[in-house]
């Protein structure tokens, strides 16, 4: 009986303890993994009204059947949004697409696993940031008019109109010059007449003298910010003397 002992004791010390077959069996399975490993561009930055595709390359063990991805912004007051298109590319690759529309900042990613069976074992999650650029705004010149329709020659020519930039709606722009164009009737050549400031409400005004007839126009040439626009042209006689 001591000797059974002793053997045993060191047969466990030197690690040659033999196992039953039951722990052969568990001895070939492994812990599932599941890992977002690149998230690229990050951040993904989004320019004016074009898309940008964010690539997600996801690390899963050999018992993982399934691999689930999805987005969503990191701030809470946007949760209630819709849910992001995902293509699912070769190799557990994944591609998101997003646009203007889309909540500047910091977003989270979450990749759940499931197996064969359908159950769920295993999730990663990690965070990428979205940068909405969305260039100029377009603009427009409304209600754009040259007045008096017709006017002798010498007098004066006044002009008005409004300058608006669309930020979700039209909204007049303070601040923009604004230059009017003339072409003289049988000409093809524009020239420029006068300049205006727009005020409030993006409003404009001036004037000039009356030499030959033909067509007005405002122009606005853009900035950093807001795209250029042209109005649309307003024609005015001019006559001499008393004669109409």
């Amino acid at each position: 009986m001591k000797k059974i002992t002793a053997g045993l004791i060191s047969a466990v010390a030197g690690g040659t303890m033999l196992v039953s077959g039951a722990g052969v069996a568990s001895a070939t399975t492994y812990d599932t993994e599941l890992r977002i490993r690149d998230i690229s561009p990050n951040p993904v930055v989004v320019k004016g009204n074009s898309e940008t595709k964010a690539y997600f390359d996801v690390g899963a063990s050999r018992d993982v059947e399934k691999v689930v991805l999805s987005v969503e912004p990191a701030s809470s007051k946007f949760r209630t949004m819709r849910t992001k298109g995902v293509d699912d590319l070769e190799g557990w690759r994944y591609a998101i697409a997003f646009n203007k529309n889309d909540p500047e900042g910091k977003w989270k990613a979450t990749a759940v696993a499931y197996n064969e069976d359908g159950r769920r074992i295993a999730t990663d999650s990690a965070y990428f940031y979205v940068d909405i650029r969305k260039g100029r705004a377009d603009t427009r010149i409304t209600r754009f008019n040259a007045s008096p329709y017709k006017v002798r020659k010498g007098r004066s020519i006044y002009f008005s109109g409004k300058l608006q930039a669309e930020d979700h709606r039209w909204e007049g722009v303070r601040g923009e010059r604004v230059s009017i164009y003339h072409r003289a009737s049988g000409s093809s050549a524009w020239k420029w007449v006068d300049s205006a400031r727009t005020g409030r409400h993006g409003k404009f005004y001036g004037k000039v003298r009356a030499y030959r007839s033909g067509s007005f126009k405002a122009v606005y040439r853009g900035d950093r910010e807001l795209q250029p626009t042209t109005s649309r042209t307003d024609y005015v006689r001019v006559y001499r003397g008393w004669h109409w």
